[in-house]
């Protein structure tokens, strides 16, 4: 019995392999089909998993997206802080990588430079005061002046593009800072733009600021950079609450929902291209098994008069049209992935990784489509030995 189930298999083997390369060019053309399906199935699968990451990525770059604030009080003559050390009381890490956390104390001055000085003329100017590591990645500003020159006598401090033109102040100039109670002074060491209201703002250390609010280790405003998925973050976002129910604690919408947004749209439409891509293949799959059912009539009326059983001989077609799939995806998907490297370095700016779960994924799908395209192979079902024996249609 062992014997003749291994005959059967050499010779069921046999025939796949005299079927599949019997015409060479009707071979190539599946090919062809299923490997540029699989190739451009693979590719935009890699994209359409690594853009997740990537728009999160490039979101971040645009600088916090949680924020830490005091509850609103219903008198608004009231303002309220955010004791100092909430800021190191906070987790560096949660489950979407490391927080950028920075501490903002924020305190209205009367500002006024040296020419100013002079002259009498003085400008209210928002001061804030910053502490933290990595300021730059949560408040992201680009240089419009700068200069290595610094006063060791004073305090530094940046000072908005905006705030810079209504002061008249450069790198290197000396400012005056005024409250009701106190005064402090600081040199100019970059002009930036940040592209928002901080354009209009002086930044310069915590410390000075506390001291010109007589504000001792106190906060206005705490904002994270949070690394991770939508989701991700509002889980954060939600255990912060329950650590400060006496915070306002909350994502900064219009990164979050656009980033979630973003991404929908992106992978909706990557979707839709791959289910596109399967049914066009399918399409020029089927039409060469049409030609395949009609060349093989003569050999499936001797298979049925010799004795094959129908469900034997489509089992046979099938395996082939699985192996045409299988060769086809594996080639195809390794191609794919090797162009949405490329597609990813023009559409973000940096290459995408191989991820490995959508090389497998890009095959079975491409074996699948190849078996459903041989679909018009069930023609053969009806096939009657006699009649094509007669050489009738």
């Amino acid at each position: 019995m062992s014997d003749r189930r291994s005959v059967n298999r050499s010779m069921f083997w046999r025939v796949i392999r005299r079927s599949m390369f019997a015409n060479h060019g009707r071979l190539l053309v599946i090919l062809l089909a299923l490997g540029a399906g699989a190739a451009i199935t693979a590719a935009l699968l890699n994209l359409q998993v690594d853009a997740k990451r990537r728009i999160t990525t490039e979101f971040r770059s645009f600088g916090a997206n949680v924020m830490v604030a005091p509850r609103n009080e219903t008198d608004t003559r009231t303002v309220r802080l955010i004791d100092e050390a909430t800021l190191d009381e906070i987790a560096d890490r949660h489950e979407g990588g490391e927080i950028t956390k920075i501490g903002f104390l924020y305190v209205m001055v009367t500002a006024q430079s040296s020419s100013a000085l002079k002259a009498g003329k003085s400008s209210k100017v928002v001061l804030a005061g910053v502490t933290g590591k990595n300021v730059q990645h949560v408040l992201p500003s680009s240089y419009v002046e700068t200069s290595d020159m610094r006063n060791e006598s004073s305090t530094g401090c940046r000072v908005g593009v905006k705030a810079a033109a209504e002061l008249n102040v450069h790198p290197r100039d000396q400012l005056s800072l005024h409250t009701a109670d106190t005064s402090n002074g600081c040199s100019v060491s970059t002009i930036d733009s940040f592209g928002a209201s901080e354009d209009n703002e002086i930044f310069t250390s915590l410390l000075t600021a506390q001291h010109l609010a007589d504000a001792k280790g106190k906060l206005s405003l705490i904002q994270l950079s949070v690394p991770g998925t939508p989701k991700q973050v509002e889980r954060y976002v939600d255990a912060l609450h329950q650590q400060y129910p006496g915070l306002e604690i909350g994502p900064i919408r219009q990164f979050t929902e656009g980033e979630a947004r973003l991404y929908t749209r992106i992978s909706g439409m990557l979707t839709a291209t791959v289910a596109v891509v399967l049914i066009l293949t399918a399409l020029c799959v089927m039409a060469a098994m049409t030609n395949v059912a009609m060349e093989r009539k003569n050999d499936v009326g001797l298979m049925k008069a010799i004795g094959g059983s129908m469900r034997r001989v489509l089992r046979l077609f099938l395996a082939e049209a699985a192996l045409l799939g299988l060769a086809g995806g594996l080639i195809g998907a390794a191609v794919g992935i090797v162009i949405s490297i490329g597609l990813g370095k023009a559409v973000f700016g940096v290459a995408a990784q191989p991820r490995l779960i959508v090389y497998p994924i890009s095959v079975a799908l491409t074996i699948i489509v190849a078996i459903l395209a041989a679909y018009p192979l069930r023609r053969l079902v009806h096939i009657r030995p006699a009649s094509v024996f007669r050489g009738e249609e």
